[in-house]
């Protein structure tokens, strides 16, 4: 039987992913008529970590009107801080209106992405065929593939295991007895929805977390109705904006954070009476450090007397066992992994290879690095949403989204305009870039604030945070700097295929 070679397909642009980021580089290059690209979707349905992530309490913790494209602003949310049924809801309504639907091909995960200098695309490998792309853009985020924590008998637990992102919402845990392993964002969501039906429920904290008041409500008919006045919801996400990003002053300029931190101590204090439980819950580092939590029911939740806050990690599970790193033991009926994502070690990293035959993951040896978060050195005519040091800790995603998707718009019509089959950032102008990046990190939060992040990579670099304020990254994205690229134009590379 012989074997079937794959389908190819020729495109110009291909996107990885269906989420916020690929849903918006779509539109994105529909606005500039660019029309013969695909939007490669490994599951069955968009949305990205809205559509993953269903556990029970999931929710921002960004205001519901800073939450949403600039110009697909939504005047209706239900909520202050919208749930993720509703931001999910809002993705596929926003997909729909701007036609983004026809160009998604759901169910092909892809498998490797690599660059041919010879015919200057990348040929991008999935389940159902190749594309070959003159472009690649990376939309697949970093809350996106689950952390798992490495235990000894985890995988042997006889119980029900499953990671928060991968809710198993066909087991029913009335009744059981719950560990948590985590105490990070999504935990302290759900919580405080399954503590009420739980027998007893085991909080396994490695790390305290800093967590402010979270002033959600329902809004009303009548401030829905505010809200849809002429120029009342830009006025409104503008203010959310300042607010935040006169926030974010602080992480890079810490002692401004010890406000907020006695706002923190004062959260805790009003709500765990408890001196001892009060302890465990008071991190021994500066408020910033790690990612700020927004919660007014996590802490009531761990008052309950069948819940129990262990300050510690997990060594081992054996059998029905949860071993703590003190040497505490608990017998439990279902474990839930609340131990998030990988962040700067991406496993998607690994699939795409760059001019000189080595991937993502190989180049960046532990500690991702890039230009302006979105080229890479050596991986021409690759966009990447979300790259290297481009996160915030204070403001919405999607001002981050927009504007690297603005400077990939730039760079597109740039290539259309000046016929570039190829163009690849410059080694030395991201090295310049890294040093003045990695410069002024010294002194922000994620550095300097005594704890161990995500922010952080394996080689204990700050590959994640960027240190400036989101008007200088919008500054910086807003049009392709070309000077900064190796260029090839369609004319030199025939002329360089003829010579070949």
């Amino acid at each position: 039987m012989t074997r079937r070679e794959p389908v190819e397909h020729t495109v110009e642009v291909a996107i990885v992913g269906a989420g916020v980021s690929g849903i918006g580089a779509a539109i994105k290059l529909l606005d500039n008529d660019m029309r013969d690209f695909v939007v490669l979707e490994k599951a069955d349905s968009l949305g990205g970590t809205w559509r993953d992530n269903t556990y029970p309490g999931c929710a921002c913790d960004v205001p519901s009107h800073l939450y949403s494209y600039s110009f697909e602003q939504k005047a209706d949310w239900t909520r202050l801080f919208a749930g993720q049924a509703e931001i999910l809801d809002y993705v596929h309504d926003t997909a729909r209106k701007y036609r983004v639907e026809p160009h998604i091909r759901y169910g092909e995960p892809v498998e490797q992405a690599a660059w041919d200098e010879s015919a200057l695309r990348w040929r991008v490998r999935t389940a159902k065929g190749v594309y070959l792309a003159r472009v690649l853009v990376s939309c697949t985020g970093y809350l996106h593939e689950p952390q798992l924590p490495d235990l000894p008998g985890l995988q042997e637990f006889p119980g029900t295991l499953f990671h928060s992102s991968r809710w198993n919402h066909a087991h029913d845990l009335s009744g059981e007895r719950v560990a948590v392993i985590g105490s990070g964002a999504s935990a302290i969501q759900f919580v405080p929805e399954i503590q009420p039906k739980v027998a007893s429920l085991h909080l396994f904290q490695r790390t305290a977390h800093w967590v402010l008041p979270k002033a959600d409500g329902p809004i009303d008919g009548l401030g829905r109705g505010l809200l849809r006045l002429p120029y009342a919801a830009k006025a409104w996400r503008g203010a959310l904006y300042a607010g935040f990003e006169t926030f974010g002053i602080g992480f890079r300029h810490p002692a401004l954070l010890k406000q907020a931190e006695r706002i923190a101590r004062a959260h805790i204090r009003s709500q765990v009476k408890d001196p001892a439980l009060r302890a465990k819950l008071t991190p021994n580092y500066m408020l910033g450090c790690k990612r700020v939590l927004l919660s007014s029911q996590y802490y009531p939740a761990l008052t309950q007397p069948n819940v129990e806050v262990l300050a510690t990690g997990v060594q081992a599970v054996r059998g029905r066992t949860v071993i703590g790193a003190d040497g505490s033991a608990r017998e439990v009926d279902s474990i839930i992994l609340g131990t998030g994502f990988h962040v700067t070690d991406q496993p998607s990293m690994e699939h795409v290879h760059g001019a000189d035959g080595r991937s993502l993951a190989q180049v960046f040896a532990g500690s991702p690095e890039g230009y302006r978060g979105t080229t890479v050195a050596g991986f021409p005519n690759l966009f990447i949403v979300l790259g290297p040091n481009i996160g915030i800790g204070h403001n919405s995603a999607f001002i981050v989204i927009e504007a690297q998707l603005a400077y990939i718009a730039s760079a597109l019509r740039i290539m259309r305009e000046r016929r570039l089959a190829r163009v690849e950032v410059r080694r030395e102008a991201q090295a310049d870039y890294n040093r003045r990046i990695q410069r002024d990190l010294q002194g922000t939060v994620w550095n300097t604030g005594g704890c161990s992040s995500y922010y952080l990579d394996a080689n204990g670099r700050n590959s994640t945070g960027f240190p400036w304020s989101t008007l200088e990254m919008r500054r910086l994205l807003a049009r392709f700097d070309a000077d900064n690229y190796h260029t090839q134009t369609m004319s030199e590379s025939v002329e360089h295929a003829d010579a070949a």
